[in-house]
């Protein structure tokens, strides 16, 4: 065991390391705010122990932020956290796009810096991409590695390019989903349908936009340099954002 694991966020990804962590580690989970302390509290039962004091964090070895994707807020977190952490505790950011070794530098530590991208849902999904800065020590390699194999996951070390592998790969391809989408006047569900069904993927491209969030999405495809779709650019601006706000290609 890496000993007392840090997640600083509380949303999605936050939750669900927090639970795929609460077998093998004690799990102190922050929050930014009393609210969402009490809501995360509520959904995540034995996840974890939920604190709004930055300082709770002290304690533990591994920090992993999970926050919003975006570098200002998650810069400004990981300073302050790179203030809190003990000397030798090591940090990290679930970032799907963002440079790894900006954020680094930003924690002011980057030398016990990595980042770990998980995929929600977080317990099921097997994979994490691991991804350093230069000036990572073989020591944090080792410890990140160690923390991957004690969730229960697959961790493939790769560059610290924008998009990491799966994303680099995956987003092309679901916004031409998008693009076909306007083309053939197809509904969403024949198209996911089709991609189901045809190419034997557990869920379809529009399905799975939804699931990630159209907003994530959008911002993913800037950090990669992948042209976005005006369609999910539209339905963002029309607080369409996917599952997570009742509504995007689908109504939920």
């Amino acid at each position: 065991m890496v000993g007392p694991l840090g997640i600083a966020g509380s949303g999605a990804i936050a939750r669900g390391l927090a639970r795929a962590a609460s077998d093998t580690h004690h799990v102190v989970l922050w929050a930014r705010s009393v609210d969402s302390a009490e809501r995360t509290r509520q959904k995540l039962k034995d996840g974890g122990r939920v604190v709004t004091d930055l300082d709770e964090l002290r304690e533990c070895q591994v920090i992993v932020e999970a926050v919003a994707e975006d570098t200002a807020i998650k810069s400004d977190l990981l300073r302050r956290l790179g203030e809190v952490a003990s000397e030798d505790a090591v940090l990290a950011t679930t970032t799907s796009s963002l440079s790894v070794t900006e954020l680094a530098r930003a924690s002011g530590r980057p030398e016990r810096f990595g980042g770990l991208h998980v995929f929600n849902p977080v317990p099921r999904m097997k994979l994490i991409e691991l991804a350093f800065p230069p000036e990572a020590s073989e020591d944090t390699r080792t410890r990140l590695r160690t923390l991957c194999e004690e969730l229960g996951k697959t961790a493939v070390e790769v560059p610290d390019t924008a998009g990491f592998a799966v994303n680099r790969l995956l987003f092309p391809y679901l916004f031409d989903a998008v693009r076909y989408l306007d083309e053939s006047g197809l509904d969403p569900e024949a198209v996911d349908t089709c991609m189901k069904l045809g190419a034997g993927h557990p869920m379809g491209p529009l399905a799975l936009l939804d699931f990630v969030g159209l907003d994530v999405a959008a911002a993913i495809g800037e950090s990669i340099g992948t042209e976005v779709p005006e369609r999910v650019r539209s339905l963002v601006e029309a607080g369409r954002l996917g599952k997570k706000s009742g509504a995007g290609f689908y109504e939920y």
